[in-house]
């Protein structure tokens, strides 16, 4: 029989335990042990053998892990599996499903979670309204590579003040996600790029902690599960279709291969080499799901000025066209839709981020008429010029519906 493990970490005595779980697998977890019992079970001698530590620490490392920095117990978990020479077919093909055309990227980005535990990485958003496509198999096959070291949130367990069950996790995984309030948002915003976090336990005093954590999101609903802008950078957003031919034993396969792949993961060359804080640039990590999901989290007065703005441009076949807050208030209470200046201020300022002319100059207006007509007239302000691109690559039809 294996020898139990205990340790003591300042004053207080753990035993490490492996508990079971459904897969067949074993989760290793410290718990407080009472100083009496370990007497009883083993003799008051045993004691004197018990390692001692001054404290915890979590330092994560897969490649050198050690238990023991500098007389504190790293909480961090070993890997489970070794890297091995092997073939990695399986598991080419799932990930190929899975990163499509940036499948390289794709590499890059679980080479750096194995290599490089520390490094900022964008969040990880897989989307699909469609069913058997993978995600979740996706979530299964990570926790088995990297073990203790992700963890499986729900939407309310993420809004929680209490976070010390995963203050400490390589990966944050949040399945069938839907953050319909903006703090939640901006709460991972946040730690997408913070290297601090504070650590908060029911009972026990909030402290700040050293924050490697990433983020992978899945939804079903692929246009609003979140709220972000145009100008949001932290966002992975990719398209998962349905796998065309399930197979049962295929987690089991890629199981199987993982000492092989950490191997892949620890001899291949990355291919991208850092551009920023995530590590890739924005341009590397654009998709159509990441811009159909800025489109759709557009507020309705920017869909209804964007669609007046196109119509008028297409019927005087216009590149651009000028106009000025006072403008666009008049054309919005034409649609009934209800607004003010200082929205749209800020919409044009601030979100389409236009400057408008230093001076009053002379510029054609849009109006409409009563009976629904768009037409121009001669007017004088400091108006802002919007180009018919930018309204191109911002709204198209899916997002005016």
């Amino acid at each position: 029989m294996e020898t139990t493990a205990y340790v003591r970490v300042g004053t207080t005595y753990y035993k490490l335990v492996k508990s079971p779980s459904i897969s067949g697998h074993f989760n290793e977890q410290l718990v407080s042990w009472n100083e009496h019992t370990i007497k009883q079970d083993h003799g008051k001698d045993f004691l004197s053998t018990v390692p001692k530590y001054d404290g915890f620490t979590c330092i994560p490392n897969h490649l050198q892990f050690k238990k023991e920095h500098h007389g504190f117990y790293n909480i961090y978990s070993p890997l489970e599996h070794s890297p091995l020479e092997g073939q990695i077919g399986t598991t080419k093909k799932f990930l190929e499903h899975i990163f499509g055309k940036q499948i390289e990227l794709g590499l890059d980005y679980l080479q750096l979670l194995y290599t490089r535990p520390t490094q900022i990485l964008p969040i990880l958003c897989l989307v699909s309204k469609e069913r058997s496509t993978g995600k979740s198999s996706f979530l299964k096959w990570l926790k088995e590579v990297f073990g203790n070291n992700l963890t499986y949130l729900t939407n309310d367990s993420f809004g929680s003040q209490f976070n010390s069950d995963w203050a400490n996790r390589l990966l944050i995984c949040i399945d069938e996600v839907l953050f319909n309030k903006e703090e939640l948002t901006e709460r991972i915003k946040y730690l997408s790029t913070t290297n601090r976090n504070m650590l908060e336990a029911k009972g026990k005093d909030k402290r700040e902690v050293e924050f490697f954590g990433k983020f992978i999101l899945c939804s079903n609903n692929e246009y609003n599960f979140i709220k972000i802008d145009g100008n949001e950078t932290r966002f992975w957003v990719r398209k998962i279709f349905p796998i065309k031919k399930e197979e049962t034993d295929f987690l089991d396969r890629l199981i199987v291969e993982i000492p092989a792949f950490l191997h892949f993961l620890n001899t291949r060359k990355l291919h991208s080499e850092q551009a920023t804080r995530m590590w890739f640039t924005p341009k590397q990590l654009h998709t159509t799901a990441l811009k159909l999901l800025v489109q759709h989290n557009r507020n309705r007065v920017e869909k209804e000025l964007a669609s007046i703005l196109l119509s008028a441009m297409d019927k005087f076949e216009l590149e651009s066209i000028d106009i000025c807050p006072m403008d666009a208030l008049n054309l919005l209470s034409k649609t009934r839709v209800k607004t003010d200046m200082t929205q749209l201020r800020r919409l044009l300022k601030k979100d389409w981020k236009l400057e408008n002319q230093k001076n009053s100059n002379s510029y054609q207006r849009i109006v409409i008429w009563n009976n629904g007509e768009i037409n121009m007239q001669d007017a004088k302000g400091r108006y802002f010029t919007i180009e018919k691109k930018f309204l191109n690559q911002n709204f198209d039809e899916t997002m005016m519906e």
